[in-house]
Formats: C-alpha cells, structure tokens, sequence
C-alpha cells in the first residue's frame, strides 16, 4: 500500500541540488520523492502524483544524448515546473528555442516579475529587487507557442515563463537553494496554489500510516531487525516494535568495527532502558578474515554487506520460521547507491547497493522515504531519549570505511584510540551536538616526524567535521583552533603509531562525508 496519498515527484536530470528540491517541499509538509529522469510514463502517472518537477542538470538540450522525458508529461493534465535545464527542455520538447547565452548567468541574479500569476501569486509587478540564483550557458531564446513571458533578469529575457491555459511552468532559476530569498514562496506557490496540495504530511501521519503497512505487511509472521545503536536502526526497531510488538528480534552483530566501548554501551543501553529483545553475535573474526588483504572501498562494502546478511538468515534460521528483516535504510542512502544515466554510483550503501541479489528474508524499510533530520523528528514523537536520537551518524559498515586500504586488528586499534580522543574532545568543548559529524580517518600513507630528538616514520589520521541537515549537502565544521589544537596534541602524545593529523576542509559536493 502507498502510505502518501498526496506527493510531488522529481525527475532527477542530474543536478547537484535535486535533493535539495525534495527537502524544501517536504519542509512545507507535502511528501515529495525523487525519481530517475527517464521514468517511463505510466509509471509516473501510476503514482498519481499532484504534481511534477523537473530537476536542472549539466547537460545542454541540444547536446548529443541530453537526458530528456517523455513529452507526453506536458500534456496538461498534471502541473509541471522545469528549473533550469527542466525550464530549457519543456521549451525544447513545446517547439521553442534554446540557445547558447551571449553571457552565462552564474551566481546570485536579480529577477523582474512581469505577472503575478501561478508561481509569482502575491508578487508585487514590475519590481526588480527579487534575488535570484542562476547556474546556466544557455537560454530560452523563442518560447513555444501558448506560452508568456512572466519574468525577467539582465540576461535571461525570459527568466520565467508559463503557458496561459496549461499548468506548465518553467524558470531559468534554482528556487530551492537558499541564496534565491523567493524561493520558499515560488515552491509554495507551486505545490498549495497550482498543484493544490494541502500541507498534511508529518511525522505524526507518517509514524500511524507506516505502522498499519507494516502491519499489514508482515500479518502473524515473525521479524528481525539489524540494530547498531544508530539513530536510523533505534528508529526501525521501535516503529517496528510499534506495529508488531514481540513478533520482533532485534539483532546486533559485533562485526569488529566498532569503536571503543560502542558494543558494550549499545547492549546496555537497548536491555536497560527498551522492551525490545536483542540478540548479541560476536562476528569480529568472520568479518576479519573475509576483509583481509581487501583495499577496494567498493568492495569492502559488498563483503560487510554480505556478511550482515549471512549472520541475519543463519541468526534468523535458529528462531525458526522468520521471514522478515527490518534495515534502518535511509533516503540518502538510496539515493547515493543508485546510478542514474549510466553515471557511476557514488557508493554501496551496506544495506542497499551492498546487499546480495538473491535474499531468503524479505526487507522492512520504514524509513527509506526519509532524510536523516526526518528521522530524528519520528524518534522524538515515538518517545526515545535524546542519547539515541541525537546520536552522530556511524556508517553501517564502521571504521572499515575510515580505515583507508587494508583492514588489520594493529589499523583498528590505531583509529579507535584516535576516534575516542575526537569524540570525548567535541563532547567536553560542545561541539557534538552543533555539528552533524565528527571523526578521525586512518590514511594509507606514512610521514617522517621528530619525538624525543628521535626521527619516526608513522601514520597520518585525519580530521572530519561536517555541518548538514541530511547529509544530502555538507561543509566543513569551523572548529575553534584550540580545539583542534587538543584533539591532534591527544592523539600524536597518546595513540602509538601516529606522527601527523591534518584536517579535511572539503565540502560535499564535490566530496562525501565518509572518505570511503
């Protein structure tokens, strides 16, 4: 069953902010999701979507094998906004023109409204003080036939347009990024006004719609649910628990790349203070033997994957009868794993991409719709303390992935003392909770140092600290330089085996989070 009777649907052309697009709808309580460009028609429509959007994109329309959708989209009978390259190819596909811009229009842009209609209801005419931001080469040059100009800027002559008797829309803008100030107001427009949604999508509705799909999904069957302490499984656990009560198992596998102290806090925390069952599997050589001598990021993920999987069904085969397995699987993560237009994924996901083709239980995902700050708000409404729901991120597959090349028991001890000194430091200073991620990373490299008048020839570990609100986008945490200062003077003096740390200032894009 579909647990959201009213949605937006985005083609995704490619553009680095088409999450961003998602995020702002959904910030108005409407459900929106994000699909590949090239969605075949009937199945769009068979999501009987309020209406579509489509994403900009680095592609010009008239390149060779430019993304594009089916035209029959634009036939009127659900509302569509084009931004950006969307903007350009609704113009291409209705029979007008694009053309390479005499001057490209990068950066922030001032916007003239020329009709108050549609996008720009409540607009004042003629005024030319709306901040815009724009990111193109090209530009519509002739619009196609049934369409008007309803804004302009210095270089895009028409910077907005829409069909007077059809709810086709295009701009030459990006209204989901924060630097366009109308943005909010354009997209509410879109999705209240035109699309004539209503704002009823919360997580209160999402926690009673999803609790009575799983019901209904799983009937009398019985369930287990992978739990690493994580806000994204202590969420799946306690909504499944919700809905199915002792029909559910949780199961925590000690795969041997936790950090220190992590298995022992998270079995205390989950028997002491939840009514849920957990299974304890002590899986650190099973994982450490299958990932020895592995380098490869892809495929150190494809063996974890794997390996929860096998433990999962042997885990599940001796409670006997199990069919179901619930996963803390993410928005992001589904996003990130899947390859659209033949570009490469980004990364497997452990529980997505890294997953093996044929499974004898079948999945439970209640949260796969969702972005991380989603899911700490259904935390807090299904009453779990602060200490899990606040909790930084840990990846799914541990430090195997901030342990770069070959995974060793000498490597892990390395970037377990070191990632405690991160986390007790931003704790004691904080800055825990005012940044979305903080750790150390273990580099494959070796530097020359100095201790006690003596040359050394030891490790690097890295710094990274990220502020995000979904892990969608993310910059570099402005840490205070004493703090800095005392994490790397903590870890030169008391981790053995490293000489050197240095600090990541790397943005996602063009970087992820995660060094692996």
């Amino acid at each position: 069953m579909d647990i959201h009777d009213e949605k937006i649907v985005v083609l995704d052309f490619g553009s680095q902010t088409t999450q961003l697009i998602a995020r702002r709808i959904r910030e108005q309580k409407v459900y929106c999701e994000i699909h590949p460009y090239n969605t075949p028609l009937d199945e769009i429509r068979a999501m009987n979507p309020k209406g579509v959007i489509l994403s900009g994109g680095p592609c010009s329309v008239y390149d060779e094998d430019a993304p594009e959708c089916d035209p029959a989209l634009l036939d009127g009978s659900v509302p569509v906004l084009g931004i950006c390259y969307g903007a350009q190819l609704i113009t291409k596909l209705l029979g007008g023109a694009v053309e390479k811009a005499a001057k490209r229009e990068f950066g922030k842009a001032v916007l003239e409204v020329q009709d108050t209609d549609g996008i720009f209801a409540g607009f004042e005419p003629g005024r030319s003080e709306y901040q815009v931001w724009m990111s193109h080469g090209d530009r519509i040059e002739r619009l196609p036939e049934g369409f008007k100009v309803t804004g302009t800027s210095e270089h895009s002559p028409a910077a907005a347009v829409r069909h007077e008797e059809k709810p086709i829309i295009g701009v030459q803008f990006h209204p989901e990024v924060a630097h366009t100030l109308i943005g909010t107001d354009i997209l509410r427009n879109f999705i209240f006004t035109i699309c004539g949604c209503s704002p009823s999508w919360t997580m209160a509705s999402f926690i009673e719609s999803t609790v009575a799909a799983i019901r209904e999904k799983v009937g009398t069957e019985k369930v287990i649910c992978a739990l690493s302490g994580g806000v994204d499984s202590s969420v799946t656990a306690a909504l499944i628990h919700r809905a199915v009560g002792d029909q559910l198992t949780c199961i925590f596998v000690d795969n041997g790349l936790m950090r220190s102290g992590e298995t022992e806090s998270v079995l205390g925390f989950f028997r002491k203070k939840t009514g849920l069952k957990v299974i304890s599997v002590d899986a650190e050589d099973f994982f450490l033997d299958r990932l020895a001598g592995v380098v490869d990021p892809e495929k150190k993920r494809k063996i974890i994957g794997h390996g929860f999987i096998e433990i999962f069904e042997r885990e599940a085969r001796k409670l006997g009868d199990v069919r179901f397995l619930g996963q803390g699987t993410l928005y992001p993560d589904v996003i990130e794993s899947v390859s659209f237009r033949g570009m490469a994924v980004i990364k497997s996901h452990h529980n997505v991409g890294g997953l093996p083709e044929k499974m004898k239980l079948d999945l439970i995902e209640p949260l796969r719709d969702l972005f991380k700050d989603e899911v700490r708000q259904v935390g807090l409404e299904l009453g779990l303390p602060e200490e899990a729901i606040f909790r930084q991120p840990f990846p799914g597959p541990g430090l195997g992935i901030r342990i770069i090349g070959e995974i060793t028991r000498e490597r892990l001890a390395i970037i377990r003392q070191a990632d405690a000194i991160v986390l007790e430091e931003m704790k004691k200073s904080g800055h825990y909770r005012k940044v979305w991620q903080s750790f150390a990373v273990l580099l494959p490299i070796q530097t020359v140092g100095v201790m006690g008048d003596e040359r050394t020839y030891e490790h690097v570990v890295a710094l990274r600290s990220v502020d995000s609100v979904d892990a969608m986008t993310a910059d570099w945490s402005r840490l205070p330089y004493d703090l800095l200062g005392r994490i790397s003077n903590r870890i030169i003096n008391e981790v053995r085996g490293v000489n050197r740390v240095v600090f990541d200032i790397s943005s996602k894009p063009p970087s992820t989070i995660e060094w692996e």
